[in-house]
C-alpha cells in the first residue's frame, strides 16, 4: 500500500502553544502537507485535550491525523498530571525547582513517536510547541535538549534528515499569543488547564501563565474559566 507523504509532523496537544505551532506548519507547508499527532498519557485532562486536538485539526484543515496513547508514563507516575494522589498546586504554591507537574522525560516519548511517523511519511520537519521563556521550568523544554535530540535523530534514522523545529522556544507567552492572533490560530478551541475539563481552573500554573499572556498581549482569552478567576490579579 502506498503511503502518502507529508512534509511536516506536528505534535499537537491541543494547548495554545501547539496550536500556534500547527498554524505555523500549515502556513509554511499547506494543510495537505502537514500531519498532526496527539499522544494521550493518562493526564487528568485527557478527554478535553483530545477534543481540542480534533477541533484544531478541523479548523486548520489538517486531514492526516494520528491519536496514540502512551501507557508507560501513567504507569511510571511521578507527576501531578498522571498521578491523582499528587495534588496539582496553585501557581502561587509552587516551590522552587522543577514543579510536580513535570512528567518525567515526557517529550522524549512524544518525539520518538513523531520521528517514527515522519520517517514513514517522508517528512523532514517535526514541529513542537516547546517554550523556555515563561514556562514552568521543565528541563525538556530547553534549546540544548532539542539540539541533543536532533543529533539522536541524525544518527538513528535511515537518512538522518529529520529535524525538530521549535519556533516558539525563545518567545514570551505574550508574544506567542500575538503570533497566534496574526496567524488566525483558533485559541478558542485550545485547552491549557492542568486539572479541569469543564471550565479552566484559572489557578494552576498553566492557566495563570496563559491568562497573563493574553493580558500582556492586550487580548481577551476566549476560553471559559471558573467564575472566581480574576485575570487582573494574575
Amino acid at each position: 500500500m502506498k503511503i502518502e507523504q507529508a512534509q511536516a509532523v506536528v505534535l499537537l496537544s491541543g494547548g495554545m502553544d501547539s496550536c500556534v505551532c500547527a498554524a505555523l506548519a500549515v502556513r509554511d507547508f499547506g494543510s495537505q502537507a502537514v500531519a498532526a499527532m496527539h499522544i494521550s498519557y493518562g493526564q487528568r485532562t485527557e478527554q478535553r485535550e483530545q477534543q481540542s486536538f480534533l477541533e484544531v485539526c478541523e479548523r486548520l484543515c489538517i486531514g492526516r491525523r494520528m491519536m496514540l496513547r502512551n501507557d508507560a508514563l501513567p504507569a511510571i507516575g511521578g507527576s501531578a498530571l498522571t498521578d491523582t494522589s499528587i495534588a496539582v498546586p496553585e501557581s502561587g504554591e509552587i516551590a522552587p525547582g522543577i514543579p510536580v507537574t513535570y512528567v518525567p522525560f515526557r517529550n522524549a516519548h512524544f518525539l520518538a513517536a513523531a520521528v517514527s511517523w515522519a520517517e514513514v511519511l517522508g517528512g523532514r520537519s517535526i514541529y513542537i510547541g516547546a517554550v523556555e521563556q515563561d514556562s514552568s521550568g521543565y528541563p525538556d523544554c530547553r534549546p540544548v535538549y532539542y539540539r541533543a535530540y536532533n543529533e539522536v535523530i541524525r544518527t538513528g534514522t535511515k537518512e538522518g534528515t529529520i529535524q525538530i523545529v521549535t519556533p516558539l522556544i525563545g518567545l514570551r507567552k505574550s508574544e506567542i499569543v500575538r503570533l497566534g492572533l496574526e496567524l488566525g490560530a483558533p485559541f478558542e478551541l485550545t485547552w491549557s488547564c492542568y486539572s479541569r475539563q469543564d471550565r479552566a481552573c484559572g489557578v494552576c500554573d498553566s492557566c495563570v501563565l496563559r491568562l497573563r499572556a493574553f493580558e500582556q498581549a492586550g487580548a481577551g482569552d476566549p476560553i471559559v474559566y471558573e467564575p472566581q478567576t480574576d485575570p487582573q490579579k494574575v
